[in-house]
Order: structure tokens, then sequence, then C-alpha cells
């Protein structure tokens, strides 16, 4: 599973977001206020995420997508820590007098999140750089689902050229979406593949949104596993490693860079998935989103344990 001499240079799209976590027993009712054990400032937003997972994988990296002003001190926080990780931060796009998203997360005792997030309505505006220069020397794009109003003709243009598009779905799409003709890949949640397809099965959802898409599709299901459907058409299922989850956030955008870099290097959507399956186990047992991603050495021997 060695990594190619030359690592793949690979495409984010997205709008990354400045996150605020707060630990805490449990989520506090309604109405009420709740002591924080632990507070964490972070950089977030799920391409953003799966940027850093592939950075620390392997991946050359680069993010093109909007931000906010350049006055903003959330953008230049969300900047810095991109730089720091290795990703190629030249073609994202500063929108003057717009606000880099942010949002409020808490995290309780099981590890499960629970956010709330403001993000600029400007930012849909944004004009991204022209495919010939998004799309130099890449061996793979991934976009997330809520990107598609400003990158549907550049993910058209890379499946022209051959280029996998890898959408990560975390909110249900609309069926005239243009990702889901645009897309090689769409790597759902369990619950976003169920709303999309109106089927409250997963299996069944899948199925029903292939004769929609010629996509390979997939549904995560966090600790029950991933289904998905092989070229046949056929169910299948990658188990997820059992470990004690600590945090979740970011996990499923782990998943979806780890996913997608194995895919650039040539591997088979099978040995994807395990990959995938093992970045994101060892992202969950660890607190932070995106910035707890695992090494490529922690992944390799992981996964050597598990055989």
């Amino acid at each position: 599973m060695a990594p190619s001499e030359i690592a793949p240079r690979i495409l984010c799209i997205g709008i990354p977001v400045r996150d605020l976590t707060f630990r805490v027993d449990s989520v506090p009712e309604r109405g009420s206020k709740a002591n924080a054990s632990h507070l964490a400032e972070i950089c977030g937003g799920n391409a953003l995420n799966a940027a850093i997972a592939m950075a620390r994988l392997g991946a050359r990296v680069s993010f093109a997508g909007p931000m906010g002003d350049a006055r903003e001190t959330s953008s230049g926080f969300i900047l810095k820590r991109m730089a720091t990780e290795g990703i190629d931060i030249s073609h994202i796009v500063r929108m003057p007098g717009a606000a880099t998203p942010v949002s409020a997360i808490i995290i309780d005792a099981t590890g499960e999140r629970t956010l709330t997030i403001y993000r600029d309505p400007e930012l849909w505006s944004v004009k991204l750089p022209a495919a010939d220069e998004l799309l130099a020397d890449c061996q793979a794009v991934l976009v997330e689902s809520r990107c598609g109003a400003f990158c549907i003709d550049l993910c058209t243009e890379a499946r022209r050229r051959g280029i996998p598009v890898i959408v990560g779905v975390d909110r249900a799409m609309s069926l005239q979406d243009g990702l889901l003709t645009a897309a090689s890949h769409l790597l759902f949640s369990s619950e976003q593949a169920q709303e999309t397809a109106g089927i409250t099965e997963d299996g069944e959802a899948l199925k029903h949104l292939a004769r929609l898409t010629p996509a390979f599709l997939a549904a995560t299901r966090g600790p029950r596993g991933t289904v998905w459907l092989d070229e046949t058409g056929a169910l299948e299922e990658t188990p997820a490693f059992p470990i004690e989850a600590v945090d979740t956030l970011g996990a499923g955008d782990v998943f979806h860079g780890a996913f997608t870099l194995r895919l650039a290097e040539g591997g088979e959507v099978r040995e994807a998935l395990r990959f995938a399956a093992a970045a994101a186990a060892l992202k969950c047992i660890r607190h932070g989103g995106g910035p707890a991603a695992p090494q490529r050495i922690e992944v390799e021997g992981f996964l050597r344990t598990e055989l």
C-alpha cells in the first residue's frame, strides 16, 4: 500500500470553517447552561478536514474555494493552519466584505457532536480560477456536496479529462443536483442517502440513486461500517473497525479524504474503503476534527494489526 514515489496531487473544493469546540458531559437542555471541560479553536469544514487528512497521508493537496474578507481574523487563522499542514492555498478566493464561516461545536462524553454554523450567503457567488490552472497535474478532485453551485463546470471538465471526482455528501441532495451526474464517486452518510432517495433503508436508497447517476455509490454508517454498490449493482459492506470513540467530529471527512487518496494512488475501491475506515477510526480515538487526522504510518500500522 505504499504511495508512489511522486505523491498524487489532489484538488479539494470547499468552504473552510473556523470551529470553536466545547467538551461537555452532556448536551445542555434548551434554555439551560453547562460548563465545558475543554475549549479548542480549530480549522474545519468538510473539504478542509479531508484536505488535512490527505496531506498527512502523503498527498500533495491544493485547495480552492471562497473565504471571507482579507481583513477579518477567521480567514487569517485558517490560512495559517492550512499552510502549516502543507496545503497549497494559492487558489483560495478572498471575498471582500464577506465573512468566513464560524461554528460552535459541543462534544459530549460519548464523542458525539452537536453544532451550529453560520455561512455567509455571499460565499456562493465566488468565481473559481480557470480549469486549466486548477486541474493541471491533478489526479483527483474532492468536493463538498454544498459547493455544486460554483464548481459543476469544473467537475464536468475534470471528468472529461478522465480525472475522478469524489463528492462527500453530508446533507440531502436535490435529485436535480448537477453533482449527481458530474461525480465519479458519491460518498453519502446513511441519513443523507436515505433522505436524498426518500427511502428509509441504506441499500435500497443506494439502488434507487443508482438509477439516477452512473457514479459509484456508498453510504457510511459510523460504527456500523459502509454499504456500497459494486460494479454489478450488488450491495456489499465494508465493516468499521471496533474502537472506543472519544470524538467523532470530522470522521466522515477524514474517511472521504483517505478514500480519495487511495483511489488516486491506484487502489481498488474495496481497498480504498478499508483504508478510509482505518483512518476514520484512528481519528475518532483522539479529540479534534481534521487536525486529529492520523499520519500515514499510523494507518498502515493499524491495518497490519487488523489483518
